[in-house]
């Protein structure tokens, strides 16, 4: 598969836009330096320029080489202030291979006239053309300090020199000091604020410091001012880091106009699309990609992909066909066959295929590669058992993925954790949370978990103290919206709203700002505050017209109270359409079809819910309705006990005995009714 190379920091990126623009005369100066003579300067840098390009005619020659080192020289010397004629010259010395007898003689001028730092320039870029001599792979540290230290002496001395500050930042980057690197493409900023140059290297150091989000505004600067292939590759690269897609997109487009036929371009900017869950585009980008390279394995999967989104499920099956026969063993081409049937609702056959590719591994490899992408599938292994109600089986797998990499054993335990909760096994759940904070007390996921299961079983004091205990000036969002959990179980609606309110506080991008509104309108609604919840999820919406959650919360809450229902189908039909094997989704697809007295379709929903998720009492109490409502009597009484059965199986703070009590009334009376038809029939 061709990737596109992305933003590198190598060091003739470093090096090559900067060779040496020495401002001053090559020689030691005298006491009183001589006027400049321009005119023999000219005539001997003609000479010198002509001589340069009959060696580069001749393939090198010897003779003209050292004729046009000699003249420019000669240029140097009558017209001292010409920095270009510096410039040609030391990199004449760099071509003809005379490094290190030009090395000697620029040292020994240093020597005899420390001040002369027209030498320090060029003995400068002498020594940076030796960072890579007679070595493959590794840079020479040594010659890669000693140009440092010819230009911090010439930065000394010529402080507004723009060039030398340049030079600076790229030899510090290359010895890693990436404090000292921003302090000189800075002090270069500052005698051009606009130079491509500097903005560049500044960028390259907020990158490799982590400051992505710098980088990328340091990085759009030189864009808008120079739009470059090179540039733009850069901001590209930035906008992915910081997860911004859609403009990460909007910059491949831009690098595309550049160079339109470059299909490493077209397949960043198809990918970037894709990210940004711009579908109907990402596919066009994909499909042109295919027509001009119809074997890219990347278009092929992402295609694949695609039309499994959009529930197309024969077009993603082809493109699916094709990209395994292109290349049957590869991990990502079956891990795309194990998305298709999950989509597909074929659970059972997804975990065959991933026990399948598990199989064909090492269940202990060596290598960091293999043992990552042994991880990833063992989880989702264990996701897969999860949802098919297989929770030993889930336990098994995250217990092994910890086993094969320690690392990710913290992430195994929270797993292991939610997967009891799942199964609403409380007190083992209790039990591995406790196991787990004892082997990794730092991790912040465990002690997030460990504070959920708390939460369940009523020991909110305990749990809100371990997450007030995470509060660190860093990280304090996440707490916060899982503090707003607790107090949501403890229905203490007062500081759930002011824990969201830090949230808020905390949230920087629309996504954020999005999780921090749901969950208010979810507050409001469990308040039967239904004006306000219903404002907080049209906030949800008009951040993110396609939250299948936003949508189907919405619709529910509406079908629910028995209002606006063609209103409600329409928002749950949506979220149905985005997420179509979400059990609780379909439970709401039913239930509104119940309240349209619509019973056919509202039991072929709920069947489907049940389907994907058997555990939860609310979908039993609907079925149970609709049953009742369609005279199957005994199958309403079933589902209702059921029902009940799952409501005590409920961590505790779960527990709503209004709830059960009205289920119980229901179950009585519908066997009381079954008891008057038996004997009815009986005396019949």
């Amino acid at each position: 598969m061709n990737h596109l190379p992305r933003f590198c920091f190598a060091l003739a990126l470093l090096l090559a836009p900067l060779a040496l623009r020495a401002s001053q005369a090559a020689q030691p100066r005298q006491a009183q330096p001589p006027k400049p003579d321009r005119a023999s300067a000219y005539y001997h840098a003609a000479l010198g320029h002509l001589y340069a390009e009959l060696a580069a005619q001749f393939g090198g020659r010897g003779e003209y080489l050292q004729k046009a080192i000699e003249n420019y020289r000669l240029a140097v010397q009558h017209d001292p202030e010409a920095s270009s004629l510096a410039e040609e010259l030391a990199e004449l010395y760099v071509q003809s291979g005379q490094l290190r007898s030009a090395v000697a003689e620029f040292e020994e001028a240093v020597r005899r006239n420390p001040d002369d730092i027209n030498a320090r320039r060029i003995l400068g870029r002498l020594y940076t053309a030796r960072i890579r001599e007679g070595q493959s792979t590794r840079m020479n540290e040594e010659m890669i300090k000693a140009a440092v230290q010819q230009y911090e002496k010439v930065a000394e001395k010529a402080p507004r020199d723009k060039d030398t500050w340049l030079m600076l930042g790229r030899l510090y980057k290359l010895l890693q000091n990436s404090p000292a690197s921003e302090r000189a493409f800075k002090k270069a900023l500052e005698i051009d604020e606009n130079d491509e140059d500097a903005l560049t290297g500044l960028a390259m150091v907020y990158s490799d410091l982590g400051d992505t989000a710098s980088a990328s505004q340091v990085l759009k600067r030189v864009a808008e001012k120079s739009p470059s292939l090179r540039t733009l590759l850069a901001l590209a690269s930035a906008y992915e880091q910081l997860r911004q897609f859609k403009e990460a997109a909007e910059t491949y487009r831009k690098a595309l106009e550049l160079n339109p036929e470059n299909l490493d371009l077209k397949r960043a900017y198809a990918q970037s699309l894709f990210a940004a869950d711009e579908m109907e585009k990402a596919r066009a980008a994909f499909e042109e990609l295919l027509e001009a390279e119809p074997n890219d394995l990347l278009a092929l999967l992402r295609l694949s992909q695609i039309h499994r989104q959009m529930q197309d499920f024969a077009r993603a099956e082809d493109y699916a066909q094709r990209a395994a026969r292109l290349d049957p063993a590869n991990l990502e081409v079956q891990f795309n066959e194990v998305g298709l049937l999950e989509a597909q609702g074929k659970i059972r056959e997804a975990i065959a295929k991933l026990k399948d590719m598990l199989a064909s591994m090492e269940r202990r490899p060596s290598s960091f590669s293999d043992r990552t992408n042994r991880v990833i599938l063992l989880e989702r292994l264990g996701m897969l058992y999860r949802m098919a109600e297989q929770t030993q089986d889930a336990v098994a797998a995250f217990r092994e993925m910890a086993q094969v990499d320690p690392d990710s054993a913290p992430r195994a335990a929270a797993q292991i954790i939610d997967a009891l909760r799942a199964a609403k096994d409380f007190a083992a759940a209790d039990r591995e949370a406790k196991a787990a904070l004892q082997k990794f007390p730092q991790d912040r996921l465990v002690k997030s978990l460990a504070a959920t299961v708390a939460t369940d079983l009523g020991r909110f004091r305990e749990a809100e103290s371990m997450l007030r205990g995470m509060l660190d000036g860093k990280n304090d969002r996440e707490v916060w919206i899982s503090l707003a959990q607790v107090y949501e179980k403890q229905k203490n609606w007062a500081e759930m709203a002011r824990a969201l309110d830090k949230a808020l506080e905390l949230s920087s991008t629309a996504e954020e700002k999005e999780a921090v509104y749901f969950m208010r309108g979810a507050m409001f609604e469990r308040q039967k505050k239904f004006d306000l919840a219903e404002a907080e999820f049209r906030k949800v919406l008009e951040i993110n017209p396609k939250s299948a959650s936003a949508l189907n919360y919405l619709g529910y809450m509406l079908a629910d109270r028995n209002v606006r229902l063609q209103e409600a189908l329409e928002l749950i039909q949506k979220a149905v359409a985005l997420e179509p094997n979400n059990s609780a989704f379909l439970d709401s697809l039913g239930w509104v079809y119940y309240r349209l007295n619509r019973l056919e379709e509202a039991a072929e929903y709920l069947q489907k819910s049940l389907a994907r998720g058997s555990r939860d009492p609310t979908v039993h109490d609907h079925m149970g309705d609709v049953y009742s409502s369609m005279g199957r009597l005994k199958e309403a009484v079933l589902h209702w006990e059921k029902s009940l059965e799952e409501w005590h199986a409920n961590a505790p703070v779960e527990i709503d005995h209004d709830e059960i009590a009205r289920i119980r009334k229901k179950l009585e009376n519908a066997k009381m009714r079954l008891a008057k038809e038996g004997a009815a029939r009986q005396n019949d």
